[in-house]
């Protein structure tokens, strides 16, 4: 039988490059050898794509290629733009369709779509560009909603890239200033004290429309004021799969991360991050429609905790993939 010609699609021009090409090389590594022939496709970051070290366009690229797996993070592969260009040549991949994986990627439209639904948000203010020359008064005004410390990030973007901690209306405002000359929209969320979590969905798995992997706690080092980039790939955070949260709280992170997949249309898998406040809520941060898939990454070690080989758990992504165009065929 012919095996199933594979584009693993990696890198991208985002802050999110590097890890990237690890997921994809994660994947290059587990797919299945017998049932796949895997094409390593990297997109550098300025936008060429490149087969065999040679740039080439992604018509030529994808021509012959059954099925994409999309290994990206971030702007162009998460956003919705490289799932638009694979749904013009109508090439199946994984992960979310174009128009979910825009919302989702924008941390102020994904809150704005689960305000109604039964979870709590941290209060937030979308500041952008625009205001710069008065950010001394757009800081204030924040001060006057919420406060007294906030979280800084940019609204599209992910592994915690340009996110800052302010503790006061004066960090706040260095921090405005410091990511809006690299960023055209800044979120400021008020911070929550608390534990942060993340949990897993994956769709029509083990005999489940919307599998809910266990959460895990994450506990960054002392050294650090948040889980952010540092903390995530140095391997000094820790990481307890199953999380040691009470039965109450862990069914309550899973139904916050199975409604944002559910609300915000998601397919195939997805990873919502979540702060367990002190005051005994759950809060949604944001979610992930392409999750790392690195050997240091979340997503693998809640699938380990429940016993499913990683290559088993990417054949059914790409046989998710396929399924889906037959049906678009038909």
């Amino acid at each position: 039988m012919a095996r199933i010609n594979v584009a693993v699609l990696r890198g991208g021009p985002s802050d999110e490059f590097d890890v990237s090409l690890k997921t994809g090389a994660e994947v290059l590594r587990a797919l299945p050898s017998d049932r796949y022939a895997p094409r390593d496709v990297v997109i550098t970051k300025t936008g060429e794509w490149l087969q065999n070290g040679k740039q080439r366009d992604p018509h030529e690229v994808l021509h012959g290629v059954d099925v994409v797996f999309n290994a990206l993070h971030g702007s162009y592969g998460e956003d919705g733009t490289v799932q638009r260009l694979l749904e013009r040549f109508g090439v199946p991949y994984t992960g979310s369709r174009s128009y979910s994986a825009m919302l989702a990627m924008n941390k102020a439209i994904a809150k704005d779509h689960l305000r109604d639904a039964d979870i709590a948000l941290p209060r937030h203010f979308l500041v952008s560009h625009d205001s710069f020359d008065s950010l001394d008064r757009v800081a204030h005004s924040i001060t006057e909603l919420f406060g007294p410390m906030y979280m800084v990030k940019p609204v599209m973007g992910g592994s915690s890239v340009g996110t800052m901690k302010a503790d006061n209306v004066h960090m706040l405002l260095l921090a405005l200033r410091r990511l809006l000359t690299t960023y055209e929209q800044v979120l400021v969320e008020e911070y929550i004290e608390g534990r942060e979590a993340t949990c897993g969905v994956i769709d029509d798995f083990r005999g489940q429309s919307q599998y809910v992997l266990p959460s895990i706690e994450i506990i960054p080092p002392s050294s650090v004021p948040f889980f952010n980039y540092d903390a995530k790939y140095s391997g000094l955070t820790r990481e307890i799969c199953p999380s040691t949260f009470s039965k109450q709280v862990k069914e309550r992170i899973a139904s916050v991360a199975l409604t944002a997949h559910t609300l915000l249309g998601l397919s195939d898998y997805s990873r919502t991050d979540v702060i367990v406040g002190n005051d005994g809520h759950v809060y949604f941060l944001e979610v992930n429609t392409l999750p790392g898939l690195t050997a240091d990454s979340l997503f693998p070690k809640a699938l380990q905790a429940v016993g499913a080989p990683y290559g088993q758990f990417l054949d059914h992504l790409l046989t998710r993939a396929l399924e889906r165009d037959r049906r678009n065929v038909r």
